[in-house]
């Protein structure tokens, strides 16, 4: 294991008023109508939950887990879905959850597929945008924290699996 230490960048106190302005926004996007809420783990389990809680339009919440093949640093570009969604979506209006989107290949492929499934219309929601290395342009409709670079964990972020469980967000600085 590498040996690093973790420095906070925003705070539990932070990324609650962060959500609590996403959330607003979302609510007033979609009033008077029904969201789908597709969460892409892991990372997104935690930022989708307390997401999900402070919206007050009627919402539904599934689930997909998406395989991108390569090494730790750099996808291959070859992505597979290995837990599909079970909810319906044509006719209906989705708001994809995810995590963080840093190169957009990940996100850029399954908004592809998704569009294939003929939802009434689809967003994309992203706990952190973080555009340094970003390879494909995708349409981010809600951003709750810009960043231009780093290496982050917590708040269902991880390194290796751990750090998921971090109330706030922190970046990795290896010694």
């Amino acid at each position: 294991m590498h040996d690093y230490r973790l420095t906070q960048l925003i705070s539990p106190d932070e990324l609650r008023r962060h959500l609590d302005e996403m959330a607003e926004r979302i609510n007033k996007d979609y009033e008077g109508k029904s969201l789908v809420l597709i969460g892409i783990l892991k990372g997104s389990f935690i930022f989708l939950a307390d997401l999900a809680r402070r919206l007050t339009v009627p919402v539904e919440i599934d689930f997909v887990r998406l395989a991108s093949y390569g090494t730790k640093t750099e996808t291959s570009g070859q992505i597979e879905i290995t837990k599909d969604i079970e909810l319906a979506v044509e006719g209906r209006d989705v708001l994809l959850v995810e995590d963080i989107i840093d190169t957009g290949t990940t996100v850029a492929w399954y908004l592809e597929k998704m569009q294939g499934r003929s939802p009434a219309s689809i967003k994309i929601c992203a706990l952190i945008d973080k555009y340094e290395r970003r390879s494909k342009e995708v349409p981010i409709d809600y951003v709750c924290i810009p960043l231009e670079k780093g290496f982050v964990v917590g708040y269902g972020l991880d390194f290796s699996e751990r750090h998921r469980n971090l109330p706030g967000i922190y970046e990795v600085q290896f010694t």
